[in-house]
């Protein structure tokens, strides 16, 4: 696994030992940035969240592409050990904080995040109990764009978004989202 692009491309990777996480591989990494970037236009200064963090490939892929800040959310512990540990190699643990515990725990947001990157386990619905969750906790506003990777045919709607748009990539999906126009 490698960082796709930016200051830290080429730059490789390391993912949790054992099958307790799924990271998204550098293809489907690729296609969803570059999805991303035909949106945003670049995501300089971004503050970004990777929720469901797994090895942190996601918040790492936005930082090295220019984001500001990226704070990762993941519970397992073998996970956790692996984002502090590319965060540590690529010399850019002050522009990452690691939060452990579920992301169905978080609480209210101090303010809107730019991008929220959700990375949940297929096939559970976490992703969109996850997106409810943080829409009434102030984690999303009108400008906040949501990255999702799901299976193939899971579900990705939730009231008070509406899809960008999707594409199909393996066996799993990637939906941008957005708040609403008008919530």
């Amino acid at each position: 696994m490698r960082v796709i692009a930016g200051d830290w491309r080429g730059r490789k990777l390391i993912a949790p030992k054992g099958d307790a996480t799924r990271p998204t591989g550098d293809r489907t990494r690729e296609t969803l940035f570059s999805m991303l970037t035909s949106r945003l236009g670049g995501f300089d200064d971004l503050r970004v969240a990777d929720l469901f963090a797994g090895s942190g490939a996601l918040g790492i892929e936005a930082l090295s592409r220019g984001a500001a800040h990226c704070h990762f959310v993941e519970q397992d512990r073998a996970a956790l050990d692996t984002i502090r540990a590319n965060l540590k190699a690529l010399d850019a643990t002050a522009k990452g904080s690691v939060q452990a515990g579920s992301v169905m725990a978080l609480g209210p947001a101090r303010e809107p995040y730019d991008l929220i990157l959700l990375d949940p386990p297929y096939e559970t619905g976490a992703g969109m109990v996850a997106l409810d969750r943080l829409q009434r906790h102030g984690w999303i506003g009108p400008a906040t764009w949501m990255a999702m990777e799901t299976a193939r045919g899971e579900d990705t709607s939730v009231k008070g978004l509406e899809t960008e748009t999707e594409r199909r990539v393996g066996k799993g999906k990637l939906t941008l989202l957005r708040l609403v126009h008008g919530v």
